[in-house]
C-alpha cells in the first residue's frame, strides 16, 4: 500500500510536524534538562560574584520559555522547532560567555537538537553551531590571557567531546527510531490489509448467505406452487384416463381441472421469474381465496370439506402464508392421508390469525416426518413471527395449526 512521506526518518526530506520519539522520552528529557542543565548554572551564579547573575537568569528563563512553547504547543505557529534550536544555541553561547563553564548545560541540551530536527544533518549542524558558540563564549570571557589554560581544560575540551558523543548517540537514536517506525508502519499496513481481507470475507459470506436464502425461498415457492400443481395434474390425469370410458362427464371435469391447474402453474412461474407483479392472490378477503382452493380440492378429490372461514383482514405476506399453508396441508391430505373429510377453520384471535386444518386420515408420526413441505411451512411462518404446530398419530388423523401474529391489517 502506498504511503505518504513521514517525518523523523533517516532518508528523504519529509516535512517536520512535531518532535520525534515517544512522549515518555520527551518527559525524561525535560526532567533531566531542568534538573541537570538549567538548575546548576542558576545555583552557581549565586556563589560566583564574577558572573552576571541577572543576565544568566534571564537567558535561562528565555531558554525555558522557548522550550515550553515548543513542547507544549507542537505543530502551532507560536514557536517553530527550528526557532527553538536557534534560541537554544544562542542561549548556550550567552550563558557560557556570562558565567563560563557552560559545558554541562550544553551536554544536557544535546537531545533537543535531535528531537526537534527533521533530519540528522540539521541536528548535527545546530549541535555543532551551539558547540562553537559555547567554546567561543568561554574564550571571550577568559580573554587572550586565559586562552592557553582554557584550550587544555574546561569547556574547550568538554564541549567537543560532548558534541562527538551527542552525534554518535543521536545517530544511533535516529536509526533505532527509524527501524521502530518502519516496523510500526509495516504492522499498520498488515493490520489494514487484514481488515480489508476480513471485510471481503464477511462481504462474501453475506453474499453466499443471501444466495443460500434466496435458493431456499425459491425452493419453497416452487414446492408450494409449481410442484403441488404438477402433482395435482399427474393425479387428475391418471383419474381422467381411468374414467375416460366409464364416466365421460367426470373425465371432462377432471380435464377442466387439469387445464385450470396448468394455467395457475403458468401464472406462478411468471411470478417466480419476475415477469408478473405479485403472487396468485386475487383481490378481496383472504377467506374468498381459501374458499376457492377448498372448492377445487373437493371437486378434484371427492373428499368432503367442512369450512368455517371467518372474515379476516390481514396484510399481503400473511395472506400468502395462509394460502401456502392451506395448499400444502391439502396436498399432504391428498397424497398421504387417505382421508374422507377435511375441516378448515380460519379465525382471528386475540394473539393474531389462526388457520386450522384437520383430517380424519391415517395419520403419521410427526417426529419421523422429514418432508420438505412441513419445514417450508415452518420457515415461512417463522419469517412472520408465526408458528406451525402439527399434531398426529397413526390412525387418528392429523391437525395442522398455523398461527400468525398481527402484522398489520389491510
Amino acid at each position: 500500500m502506498k504511503q505518504g512521506p513521514r517525518s523523523g526518518t533517516v532518508t528523504g526530506t519529509p516535512a517536520f510536524n512535531g518532535p520525534t520519539g515517544t512522549p515518555a522520552l520527551h518527559r525524561w528529557n525535560a526532567v533531566l534538562w531542568v534538573l541537570c542543565g538549567l538548575l546548576p548554572p542558576a545555583i552557581a551564579t549565586a556563589d560566583d560574584p564574577t558572573a552576571n547573575r541577572a543576565g544568566v537568569l534571564a537567558l535561562l528563563a528565555v531558554l525555558s520559555l522557548s522550550y515550553a512553547l515548543t513542547a507544549l504547543f507542537p505543530g502551532q505557529s507560536l514557536l517553530r522547532p527550528r526557532d527553538h534550536l536557534c534560541v537554544l544555541a544562542l542561549g548556550l553561547g550567552g550563558v557560557s560567555y556570562l558565567m563560563g563553564g557552560g559545558a554541562a548545560l550544553y551536554v544536557f541540551s544535546q537531545p533537543h537538537f535531535w528531537i526537534y530536527s527533521a533530519r540528522p544533518a540539521t541536528a548535527i549542524a545546530f549541535s555543532g553551531a551551539a558547540a562553537v558558540l559555547v567554546v567561543a563564549g568561554d574564550l571571550l570571557r577568559a580573554g587572550p590571557d586565559g586562552w592557553v589554560s582554557e584550550l587544555t581544560t574546561g569547556n574547550v575540551v568538554a564541549v567537543p567531546l560532548g558534541f562527538a558523543g551527542g552525534v554518535l548517540l543521536g545517530l544511533a537514536y535516529r536509526v533505532l527510531t527509524a527501524e521502530s517506525e518502519a516496523r510500526a508502519h509495516r504492522l499498520a499496513d498488515e493490520l489494514h490489509q487484514a481488515r480489508q481481507r476480513l471485510a471481503e470475507i464477511e462481504a462474501e459470506a453475506l453474499r453466499e448467505q443471501g444466495a443460500t436464502e434466496e435458493r431456499e425461498r425459491l425452493s419453497r415457492e416452487i414446492h408450494d406452487t409449481l410442484a403441488q400443481g404438477f402433482a395435482s395434474i399427474v393425479v387428475l390425469a391418471g383419474a381422467a384416463r381411468t374414467a375416460l370410458e366409464s364416466d365421460p362427464e367426470r373425465t371432462a371435469q377432471q380435464l377442466r381441472s387439469i387445464e385450470q391447474t396448468a394455467r395457475e402453474n403458468f401464472a406462478e412461474a411468471r411470478v417466480l421469474v419476475g415477469s408478473a407483479p405479485s403472487s396468485g392472490l386475487t383481490p378481496g378477503p383472504v377467506s374468498l381465496t381459501l374458499r376457492r382452493v377448498l372448492d377445487r380440492f373437493a371437486e378434484d378429490t371427492d373428499i368432503r370439506v367442512n369450512a368455517e372461514l371467518g372474515e379476516v383482514s390481514c396484510d399481503q405476506p400473511t395472506r400468502i402464508a395462509l394460502l401456502r399453508c392451506l395448499q400444502e396441508s391439502l396436498a399432504n391430505v391428498r397424497k398421504h392421508a387417505g382421508a374422507s373429510t377435511v375441516a378448515v377453520v380460519l379465525a382471528r384471535r386475540s394473539y393474531g390469525v389462526e388457520l386450522e386444518v384437520t383430517d380424519d386420515g391415517s395419520g403419521f408420526v410427526v417426529e419421523e416426518s422429514r418432508g420438505f413441505g412441513l419445514d417450508g411451512m415452518r420457515k415461512r411462518l417463522a419469517e412472520l413471527g408465526g408458528e406451525l404446530t402439527v399434531t398426529s398419530s397413526i390412525g387418528d388423523g392429523t391437525l395442522v395449526l398455523a398461527v400468525i401474529p398481527d402484522n398489520g391489517q389491510v
